[in-house]
């Protein structure tokens, strides 16, 4: 979702609350996944491509969601973290300039304000995440396949070669050892936090949400198919759109 400045999406959203009004229209870009050309040699050069439009939201109906917005440290704590996670910084420099004006207008408005977290017990200690155990279904088991040697050797080649790389490994572990959200994006009061897919359900069910905007990272990532991420919320038939400007993805 594209157009306006943060600025200029925090003075629009509290004129619109003090209006009393629950809708609003904003610019947003799309992709037109049609019409393939089948006489060109890549089909796919007919599509109509990205475009802009101007859309309507509701706001009793919609939340923004803060994905994985994470204090990662620093590149002296924890440098094989930083070696196989090139866009911490790029993440840091959003929460520093984009999320404290985009969460405050969010806040001021009356759209909800989600997190999604992943590990730790950092989370544990918020209300908005006592709400969200009590209001959601315990997680489904899935089950797995059973490994044995050659898959074994895979997840080793894996490790050794696509990600983290051994020697990243110590610093990737004690980083998440001691992770904390971002300083921009600490909850605030009650706002649901969710560490799985039921939970954010759950918080949509009760709040009415049918319509969730991310912000965090990465969103050719986690925000896609991580647990409480695009895929999964999809299914459940939440619309997901993303905020250009608060979002970045993983180089790969």
């Amino acid at each position: 979702m594209k157009g306006l400045s943060e600025t200029e999406i925090g003075h629009y959203i509290v004129i619109v609350a003090i209006k009393g009004r629950l809708k609003m229209k904003i610019k947003a870009s799309y992709y037109q996944q049609f019409d393939a050309d089948l006489g060109l040699d890549v089909p796919g050069e007919g599509y109509g491509g990205w475009g802009e439009a101007d859309i309507e939201i509701s706001l009793e109906h919609t939340a923004v969601v803060v994905m994985h917005a994470w204090d990662c440290g620093t590149p002296e704590q924890y440098p094989g973290w930083f070696r196989c996670v090139e866009y911490i910084p790029r993440a840091e420099q959003i929460c520093r300039e984009v999320f404290p004006p985009l969460l405050d207008a969010v806040r001021r408005s009356p759209m909800k304000l989600y997190h999604v977290v992943r590990t730790g017990d950092h989370y544990k200690r918020w209300p908005g995440y006592a709400r969200a155990v009590d209001l959601a279904k315990p997680p489904n088991s899935v089950e797995h396949i059973p490994g044995d040697e050659s898959l074994d050797k895979l997840a080793q080649f894996r490790r050794e070669h696509v990600f983290v790389g051994l020697h990243n490994e110590a610093d990737v572990a004690a980083g998440f050892a001691n992770i904390d959200f971002a300083t921009e994006a600490m909850p605030v009061g009650d706002e649901g936090i969710a560490e799985d897919s039921e939970q954010l359900f759950a918080l949509c069910r009760e709040d009415g949400v049918n319509h969730l905007i991310y912000a965090g990272f990465a969103i050719d990532g986690c925000l896609l198919i991580s647990p409480g991420g695009m895929v999964d919320m999809s299914r459940r038939g939440i619309m997901c759109s993303a905020l250009r400007d608060a979002v970045t993805a993983i180089e790969n």
